[in-house]
Parts: C-alpha cells; sequence; structure tokens
C-alpha cells in the first residue's frame, strides 16, 4: 500500500519525539533531518524536500513550539498542516459547465497509466453526480483501446461514441462533439491515445484535437508507481498541452508514493482523483487533509464513512444489527456482509482507514480466505446456512467438496461462527454501539494473526 514504509518512518521520529518533555532546537533538526530521508526515501522531489523541510523547521523551532507543554504533539501539527499545504489545501472538483451544456473534458496520458479504465471511472462518478455523460474513442493505434472503452462504458451504463480505428482522433473528437450535442449530453470524456513515453507526435496530436475542438478541462492520468518519473511526465504534458489536474492510479500498489507529494507543488496543478484499485468503482476524491492523516497514520475516518454510506444496504445492515443483539444471525447474514465489506475494498482497506491500526504489524490479513469462505457458505443448502446446527459430518464433507476445501476448514469455519453467536450473546449491547451494524466478526473468519473485532 502507498505510503506504508514513509508512514512508518515518520511515525517512528515522532514517537521519539513524543518522548521527550522538552524539546530543544537540536531535537527538531535531528528529526527533520530523518523526516527529510524519509521523504526523499518515498520518491518525493529533492526540492520538494527541501521545501517543506524548511517550512517546518522555521515553525517548530518557534517559542510557542518549543516552550509548548506537549511540544512533540506541536510538531506533529505542524507536519500535518505543511503535507496538506504541500498537496494544495483544498479539495478540487472537476471543473464542468452548467448541465443545460457540455463539457468536454480530454483524457491524456501514457500507455499503461489506466487512462483508457480510469475515463469509464471518471464517467461513472459523474453519471452518479446526476449528469449524462458520453465518451469518445479517440484512440485508434493501440489494439482493443476501442473494444476495451465500449467495455467499461457498459459496466458503467454510459454510451460510447466509436467511428472504429480508421479515422483520425481529431474527426472523432469533432463528430463526438456534434452527436452529444443533438442526442443531449452534457459531459463528453475524449479518451486520447497514449505512447510508451512522451514523442511530439502525441503532443502534436492532443494539440491538434484541443485547436478543433473546445476542450474546456485537459486530465493528465499518471500512474504513481512510476515515482518521480509521474512528476516529470506531468511537468512535460503541463507544458506542451497544459492540464487542468491529475488523476493518480495504481495508488493501492507497492508504491512509494512520492508523486502525490509533489505533483502539485512542481506543476501548479491539483490532483483531482486517486485510483486505489483496478474495479471500476475504485477511484476516490483526492482530499488533501485526509491524505495527509493516512500518511502520518491517523487513519481516514471520513472516507470510511462515505465508502460504508455508498456501499452499505442501510436496511440491511439495520436489520443485521437487530439479529446480532439477539444473536440470532445466520449464513446468509454473514454472507451479505462479506460481500459489503469486499465492495468498500476489502478488511486490507478498512484497517487502513481506521487511526491506529495501520501501525499494527500483527495484522496478516489474506484477503483470498475471504473468496474461501464464500465459497464454502455458497456449498451449503439454505437450510444449511439458516440452521448451521444441522451441519453433521456427511453435510461437511458434501460442503467441503464442493468449496474445494479440506473438511477440516469447514469445521473451523463453523466452529469460530458459533464462538462468535455465543460472544455476541454474551455481549448484548456491544454491537448496537457499531454504526452500519459492524460485519459481524469477518475478521475471526478470516484467519490471520490477529483476530478483527467486528
Amino acid at each position: 500500500m502507498a505510503f506504508e514504509s514513509l508512514s512508518d518512518k515518520l511515525q517512528n521520529i515522532f514517537k521519539n519525539l513524543r518522548g521527550k518533555g522538552r524539546l530543544s532546537e537540536a531535537d527538531v533538526k535531528v528529526a527533520m533531518k530523518e523526516v527529510k530521508m524519509a521523504l526523499l526515501e518515498a520518491d518525493v522531489s529533492f526540492k520538494v524536500v527541501k521545501k517543506f523541510i524548511n517550512s517546518v523547521q522555521e515553525r517548530a523551532v518557534g517559542q510557542d513550539v518549543l516552550n509548548s507543554l506537549t511540544p512533540g504533539q506541536m510538531v506533529i501539527k505542524i507536519v500535518n498542516e505543511e503535507l496538506i499545504s504541500l498537496m494544495g489545501s483544498d479539495t478540487t472538483e472537476i471543473g464542468l459547465k452548467p448541465s443545460n451544456e457540455i463539457t468536454v473534458i480530454m483524457m491524456a496520458g501514457l500507455q499503461g497509466a489506466g487512462k483508457t479504465t480510469t475515463t469509464a471511472k471518471i464517467a461513472g462518478k459523474l453519471k452518479a453526480k446526476g449528469r449524462k455523460p458520453l465518451l469518445a474513442a479517440c484512440d485508434v493505434y493501440r489494439p482493443a483501446a476501442v473494444k476495451q472503452l465500449q467495455i467499461n462504458g457498459e459496466k458503467q451504463e454510459v454510451p460510447v461514441f466509436s467511428m472504429g480505428e480508421n479515422h483520425s482522433p481529431v474527426n472523432i473528437a469533432k463528430a463526438a462533439v456534434e452527436h452529444a450535442k443533438k442526442e443531449g449530453y452534457n459531459v463528453l470524456i475524449l479518451d486520447t491515445a497514449g505512447r510508451l513515453h512522451v514523442d511530439e507526435e502525441m503532443m502534436d496530436e492532443l494539440v491538434a484535437i484541443k485547436d478543433a475542438v473546445e476542450v474546456h478541462q485537459t486530465i493528465l492520468v499518471v500512474d504513481a508507481m512510476t515515482g518521480q518519473d509521474a512528476v516529470n511526465v506531468a511537468s512535460m504534458f503541463n507544458e506542451k498541452i497544459g492540464i487542468d489536474g491529475v488523476i493518480l492510479t495504481k495508488l493501492d500498489g507497492d508504491t512509494r508514493g512520492g508523486a502525490a507529494l509533489s505533483i502539485r507543488d512542481v506543476t501548479g496543478k491539483p490532483i483531482l482523483y486517486i485510483g486505489m484499485g483496478e474495479k471500476l468503482s475504485d477511484l476516490e476524491q483526492f482530499y488533501p487533509d485526509r491524505m495527509a492523516s493516512r500518511i502520518l497514520g491517523m487513519g481516514d475516518i471520513l472516507s470510511l464513512i462515505e465508502k460504508a454510506e455508498l456501499e452499505v444496504d442501510e436496511e440491511k445492515a439495520k436489520e443485521l444489527s437487530q439479529k446480532l443483539k439477539k444473536a440470532e444471525f445466520d449464513f446468509n447474514d454473514f454472507l451479505d456482509q462479506m460481500r459489503q465489506v469486499k465492495k468498500m475494498g476489502g478488511m486490507s482497506s478498512i484497517l487502513g482507514m481506521m487511526p491506529g491500526m495501520g501501525q499494527l504489524k500483527d495484522v496478516d490479513i489474506d484477503e483470498k480466505a475471504m473468496d474461501r469462505v464464500e465459497a464454502i457458505i455458497l456449498s451449503m443448502t439454505l437450510k444449511e446456512r439458516a440452521n448451521p446446527s444441522i451441519l453433521n459430518l456427511s453435510r461437511k464433507q458434501r460442503i467441503a467438496k464442493g468449496a474445494g476445501v479440506e473438511i477440516s476448514e469447514v469445521n473451523r469455519i463453523v466452529k469460530q461462527f458459533d464462538q462468535m453467536k455465543k460472544m455476541m450473546k454474551q455481549l448484548p449491547g456491544m454491537m448496537g454501539r457499531k454504526k452500519k451494524g459492524g460485519f459481524g466478526g469477518l475478521g475471526g473468519l478470516m484467519g490471520g494473526k490477529f483476530k478483527i473485532p467486528f
């Protein structure tokens, strides 16, 4: 997960600061030197790091901090504020014209950054906000690019305008604008061609499209896993064609995350969204304050709540909450909860947003275990799911065979489910305090060294 290494290092540095009753100027300088190294190792631009450290140090050696009763906490507060400032302070939306006019958005980026998938993700976001988007397939070079956009558009229930691969991207863009006007679409998103690297031919084509049609927003998609190269690419695109914002993809992968901390300062352009997975729903609005909170290990409860509100069925959650209080829930209820957790990105994603949980080193979540548990439950009959007490040896053998697992795994799931019900019965008020009904003890059934108390 992005920033994991940086987050760990910063938290260790601040742990040492908090342990001191008073801070000297030397203490602050030593800490800032360590912060500087941590940021550089996270692939943050050297110029950005230098500017950031100077800003923090200037504020941190002030009398208000050094003479504070909690100087360590004051330094953390300053670092948090400077991180937010570095990433842009305010959340920036895609600039849209009034709904009775057409907004033309041009998506740009290199091959492999996830531009076409991100184009469909953006269309889905705008549709959810009440807009009527149309996608236009302007990548006539990459094999199957048009087909990929059509498949993703269909999944998002957003139409795709295509003229095949025998027309120029400029003519496709012009025709798409006319089609959008005629059919009453108020957002047109142009999926343009990428290249393996920045070249004049690609830039000239993008400039030609902008000359041929009025583009209101030019959005660059960059791969966060390329680190400092992502910042360099953003700078070149901004210089050559002018961009209005950036979407960072693959921020859920094994990336150091430096691009997220550098792009705004280097290009002057905001990060609009971040891609946190391959699913079409895995696109999050970029909030500088929430990202800073995640980096400093303080969690991101607001994003977690928003995910829950979007993915969790509130009526089902209320119903389950009542069942949990009475210990009347069954495997059908558990299956519903497990699927809702999956929609929210899985247990790892949820834990990463909870304050302090990112630092738990004993967490060893096997997300694939959720698939095995689901297979076991789906191999049960409806009667068995509703009444697990009837599960005898022959039934368990049939379930194990159907799920493709050992019978010992079926026994473990059934045993832990029974223990969970007993625990809920002994603690009748516990789940009543959990909003959205909780997650019904998923962590315990998923295995791992750490049992997640939901």
